[in-house]
């Protein structure tokens, strides 16, 4: 009796053994999409929850922003009024082509006052190398219309003031709002939009709406920080057709990993501006991103190499 009791209870032993390695099994299958999700959610094998949203879309920000301490506004600009007409002028080109225009722009028409008596077949002249030149002429002169007439020649702090200014729209706005008053906006430029629905934060197409979208992932003040961030992720290695995933600092994060070059070193050669060695947009940039190794652009018209 004492051996068949014996045994009795070694076969309950091992089966309440098996049992457990079953669980155990069963919860590391659970855990293994979880795990994933927070580490990489391209492979996460379920929706990703608000919460988990909101924590991986901040700690990508965070992480660009260690990448890209220096970010700030690609256009050259001193003042108000320079930013906001370098900002139109910025619509289907470079910021670099713009930052290479607006010195003679600038040097013959200072003043909102100036710009608005502008001949306007000179202007065109000028904005001829920035493309679509004759409607940005019209969109120049007559903001800098609106701003004599309307606003006695000053640039306003305003949104709602600054949207009824030919060519003036909420990305523009929030452009000279973030950068030239620190008002706290987001710009969602075509950079901008690319990315965010790479980073499944939203898969709203209307710039508006991703505005909106993206506004409750983070505090309102770091909305200007945010989209420089965004920015310039998108132009030095999170390019519209070739991604450098392989070179990518936030690639553990990103959904859409794969996309892209995911090879070390061919990803490398993707890389555009300072992270790749090449020159910057702004001919005069901040001091902040001359100490961290970034270069100039050159004036327009300069011999590359010279």
């Amino acid at each position: 009796m004492k051996k068949v009791a014996a045994k009795g209870a070694s076969a309950k032993k091992a089966a309440a053994g098996k049992q457990t390695a079953a669980v155990k099994k069963a919860a590391s299958k659970k855990a293994a999409p979880e795990k994933a999700a927070a580490e990489a959610p391209r492979v996460a094998g379920k929706p990703e929850s608000r919460t988990a949203l909101v924590r991986r879309a901040r700690r990508i920000n965070r992480e660009l922003a260690e990448v890209y301490p220096y970010a700030h506004p690609e256009l050259d600009f001193e003042n108000p009024f320079q930013l906001l007409v370098a900002t139109v002028l910025s619509a289907q080109t470079t910021d670099l082509r713009v930052n290479q225009t607006t010195p003679t722009l600038f040097a013959k028409y200072p003043t909102p006052e100036d710009l608005a008596a502008a001949n306007p077949e000179e202007v065109e002249e000028i904005l001829r190398p920035c493309g679509f030149f004759r409607a940005k002429t019209k969109s120049v002169i007559g903001l800098s219309n609106g701003l004599v007439e309307q606003f006695g020649g000053e640039v306003p702090g305003r949104l709602e003031d600054l949207v009824k200014l030919p060519g003036v729209g909420r990305k523009t706005a929030f452009v000279v709002l973030g950068n030239a008053f620190g008002r706290p906006g987001i710009t969602v430029d075509t950079h901008f939009q690319r990315l965010v629905r790479r980073w499944r934060w939203t898969a709203e197409t209307d710039p508006d709406k991703i505005e909106a979208a993206v506004g409750t992932l983070f505090p309102r003040t770091d909305w200007t920080d945010l989209s420089h961030h965004v920015i310039w992720h998108g132009r030095r290695i999170c390019h519209a057709r070739k991604p450098a995933c392989g070179a990518c600092p936030i690639a553990p994060l990103c959904p859409a990993y794969g996309e892209g070059e995911t090879d070390p070193e061919k990803a490398k050669k993707l890389l555009k501006y300072e992270k790749g060695g090449f020159p910057g947009q702004r001919l005069k940039p901040p001091q902040a991103y001359l100490d961290a190794g970034g270069r100039p652009a050159p004036p327009l018209g300069a011999v590359p190499g010279a």
